[in-house]
């Protein structure tokens, strides 16, 4: 068979190797971790290993999938492009710099690089959930430009959690209004209980806003935002603690929902 791709994939630190058909569906993938490759059909073995050979390193055990489970089937249902899973925390914004990097040298830091630095410290920390039962997704693209900087959906419910950099800044927060250091208000939470309200829509469930401060020096909060909860990166943790909300089958299912590109298209 020709024209197979291999089409890499990072989750939480670990990579595998999709094999792809021209039409885009997957036939099989190499997990590194395990030493396996998995294969979706006995009669493509040859093909799947040629493709796979300048990849794989020491020997491998090669069959079916031991128990797929009902994610990784959805995953695997999905053309690599429109499977939002593989996307790395600030997604948007590698991408967004690495066609326009800007000027070498400027004035000022380019604030695409403060804003990717924030996005990928909250990304990191809500990965670091997944061994709780939790799945994060980043950079989910809504109509018009807009997106969620990350999505996190788990035992205690989904929520939209929208990253700011305030690195050794004072940070002060009055409904709807969030100041910045020496900066002008201006009304972020608007913007952060309008992504939730999105991706509830998007996924016929309830979404909670969240802003996430990263390093800011000091929080002042004089009464609580209303429903919006403010954390800083080193506090994201805490969302974890939340249970009792979805059953194990019930996340994998919005999981699998939420990833797909085209559950964003209509709101």
């Amino acid at each position: 068979m020709d024209g197979l791709r291999v089409v890499p994939a990072w989750r939480h630190g670990q990579e595998r190797l999709y094999v792809c058909l021209p039409d885009g569906r997957n036939i099989a993938w190499y997990d590194r971790e395990a030493a396996r490759v998995n294969l979706l059909g006995e009669d493509r073995e040859d093909e799947v290993l040629r493709a796979l050979g300048p990849f794989i390193t020491g020997p491998v055990t090669v069959g079916p999938p031991p128990v797929p489970t009902s994610a990784e089937l959805a995953r695997l249902a999905l053309h690599p492009d429109d499977d939002l899973a593989p996307n790395r925390p600030g997604e948007a914004l590698l991408v967004a710099l690495d066609r326009d990097p800007g000027p070498a040298r400027r004035l000022r830091a380019d604030p695409r690089r403060r804003a990717l630095e924030a996005e990928q410290a909250v990304g990191d920390a809500l990965d670091r959930l997944d061994g709780a039962g939790w799945h994060a997704l980043h950079s989910v693209p809504l109509p018009g430009g807009d997106r969620v900087h990350h999505l996190l959906i788990g035992p205690g419910g989904l929520f939209a959690v929208h990253t700011l950099y305030a690195r050794r800044q004072r940070v002060t927060v009055a409904d709807p209004l969030v100041t910045l250091g020496r900066r002008d208000p201006y009304p972020l939470l608007r913007r952060v209980r309008s992504d939730a309200a999105r991706a509830s829509y998007a996924l016929t469930a309830e979404v909670r806003p969240v802003l996430a401060l990263v390093g800011p020096a000091r929080v002042s909060i004089p009464a609580p935002p209303r429903e919006v909860r403010v954390l800083t990166d080193t506090d994201l943790e805490a969302l974890s603690h939340q249970g009792g909300v979805l059953k194990p089958a019930d996340v994998e299912a919005l999981h699998a929902m939420a990833r797909d590109r085209s559950t964003w298209g209509r709101v």
